[in-house]
């Protein structure tokens, strides 16, 4: 058995090494599976599992994974999915290639980091960022 963590007087988890390593997946909801895979693949994202007659499908991302779950009800504005890329005026280009509207052009942000918006068909607002050089 391993070792339970120590509560401490604050009734706080103690560990040895408390970070959360990375995400493993997102999953976001869909009313049409066939229009989030045409929309994903279009993009470049690699598809992993399921397609557009499934009800559940999975995008490589990196060592992560972006999951997409068919849904009859529509999806409420819940925030962000914010995506790294290594070149992020070429994943702009590649979108407006591919027919979509992002929100506006890539630009530098305060923060760090260069970055653009695009909704997919349903509403999911992702961001396609790179920290800038320092």
């Amino acid at each position: 058995m391993g070792t339970r963590p120590r509560w401490s007087s604050s009734m706080t988890v103690e560990s040895p090494d408390p970070r959360i390593e990375s995400i493993s997946a997102v999953t976001l909801t869909t009313q049409s599976m066939a229009k989030s895979v045409e929309f994903y693949r279009s993009l470049g994202f690699e598809l992993a599992s399921g397609g557009p007659q499934a009800e559940f499908t999975t995008f490589r991302v990196g060592d992560q994974y972006l999951n997409i779950i068919a849904t009859p009800k529509e999806p409420s504005w819940w925030g962000r999915v914010i995506f790294w890329v290594v070149d992020v005026d070429g994943m702009y280009r590649r979108a407006l290639d591919a027919g979509w509207s992002p929100e506006a052009s890539p630009r530098d942000a305060d923060w760090g980091e260069r970055y653009f918006h695009l909704s997919d068909p349903d509403g999911h607002e992702l961001s396609f960022a790179r920290r800038l050089a320092e």
